[in-house]
């Protein structure tokens, strides 16, 4: 794969000289429609490709390959838009109260970016954010999950055809054992401007202490626990598929999962007993490849420990198994999509993400005990909650604290829309107009002697 940088001496070496440039100058008009070409180019290589890297998506991972063609859509987008933005890279010009001097403001790229991604979306992740970088005219360094690097590698053979230049878009495979030291060396190399990581709140936390020793820019999408309310006013049918499309896409193994269900007593049982049907007869469970496969393995034997663990500890302090709750016969690492009734607060799985496909319901009677369920957490990433009652949306949605609120809908990622956290489920945001701003520097001019 030209354009890619393998490191077998990491530790005793810097980053090429290529990527190792300090911050360019404010980009001219040209510079920004060379970039937004490259990148359309690579979405437009993508879109060509896509169900070769779909089918590659499905091979490392198990996600069923009608979920991996949506996420290599999903991910080409985020190409389509910063090529876009690339060109909307606008500085400012301010008053002031003296004559003689002009206030001008220019964004100028950080540098080096290094990009820690995830391997629920080893697509996804990576154009979210070198979309953005290099939109901003920054060079990235990628280093893509132990357990998916095969996407990062085929997105780097894309982006060499596409004629991004050599030493811009670099990828870093390690193994398992490697991991934190590579990344405590992106962090703490004083080459690296900046850093950006999806991944859990645990890890997110150990890389901000390394970037802290050279007080780089960071960027951070870490772990959630979020809430799913179903308020009496709601409408039953469109609540369950939006539970069904929130809680089960690709397993349970995402970010912005519904982790809890809190359902008020007056529909709780209408509710989990459609909830429990849908599962029944939407789920299916096999091989990604199979036609009709809706849930395929966990990632790993850690992640399904995980998840029995919760399903144990929750019942032995209540909760009903309603449907699944053991690991499935297709495999070791299939579990069997869970519906648990009975639970309460107390129980790992209404304060720790489960990330699989667990879903825990809470009853609860009253709005006020349904945001404080929601909120009693260090986390906040994503909220959704069902209700017809206007004057509810609007005081449940600025109550919750999370970053991202679903109101009557499970599903809420978009490439034009903000994508970020509160609390300690991160800093900064990602996609959307918003997106490239973390990969910018403002620099104020102060122009005098006029």
């Amino acid at each position: 794969f030209p354009g890619i940088f393998l490191m077998s001496d990491f530790f005793s070496s810097h980053f090429p000289k290529a990527i190792c440039s300090p911050p360019a100058p404010a980009g001219s008009p040209r510079e920004e429609a060379e970039r937004s070409s490259l990148l359309r180019k690579w979405y437009d290589l993508m879109m060509q490709n896509k169900d070769d890297l779909a089918k590659i998506i499905t091979a490392e991972s198990g996600k069923p390959l009608k979920e991996a063609q949506g996420e290599i859509l999903y991910s080409a987008h985020f190409l389509e838009w910063f090529s876009e933005e690339a060109r909307r890279v606008y500085g400012d010009i301010i008053s002031t109260p003296t004559k003689e001097r002009r206030a001008l403001v220019l964004k100028q790229p950080l540098g080096v970016a290094a990009v820690i991604t995830p391997w629920n979306f080893p697509s996804a992740m990576i154009t979210r954010k070198v979309g953005a970088a290099l939109a901003a005219g920054c060079t990235v360094v990628v280093k893509p999950a132990e357990d998916t690097p095969f996407s990062a590698l085929a997105l780097a053979q894309l982006a060499n055809q596409a004629g991004i230049p050599a030493g811009v878009y670099n990828v870093v495979p390690c193994s398992r054992a490697k991991a934190s030291e590579v990344g405590e060396v992106l962090c703490t190399d004083p080459l690296v401007s900046k850093i950006s990581f999806t991944g859990s709140t645990v890890t997110g936390k150990v890389l901000l202490r390394h970037a802290a020793s050279t007080v780089k820019r960071v960027s951070m999408e870490l772990g959630g626990l979020a809430p799913f309310i179903v308020f009496d006013s709601a409408n039953v049918d469109q609540a369950v598929a939006g539970a069904m499309a929130s809680k089960f896409r690709n397993a349970g193994q995402t970010c912005v999962c519904a982790n809890r269900f809190l359902v008020q007593r007056g529909i709780h049982d209408s509710f989990v007993k459609k909830f429990a049907e849908a599962i029944h007869n939407s789920l299916h469970i096999g091989n990604g490849f199979e036609e009709g496969t809706t849930q395929g393995p966990l990632i790993n034997e850690k992640a399904v420990e995980k998840v029995e663990k919760h399903v144990s500890d929750a019942v032995s302090k209540g909760a009903t198994v309603v449907t699944g709750g053991k690991r499935h016969s297709y495999g070791r690492n299939f579990f069997e999509p869970t519906l648990l009734s009975n639970v309460t607060v107390d129980m790992l799985c209404s304060h720790e993400e489960t990330f699989g496909p667990l879903a825990p319901v809470i009853k609860f009677d009253t709005e006020e005990e349904a945001i404080a369920i929601a909120n009693a957490t260090d986390v906040g990433l994503a909220g959704y909650f069902y209700s017809q009652d206007p004057a509810q949306i609007w005081r449940v949605a600025e109550q919750l604290e999370v970053g991202m609120v679903g109101v009557n809908e499970g599903l809420i990622s978009s490439v034009e829309c903000p994508f970020g956290g509160v609390k300690q489920s991160g800093l900064g945001r990602e996609g959307s107009k918003y997106g490239i701003d973390e990969y910018l520097e403002i620099k104020y001019v102060c122009y005098g002697g006029l």
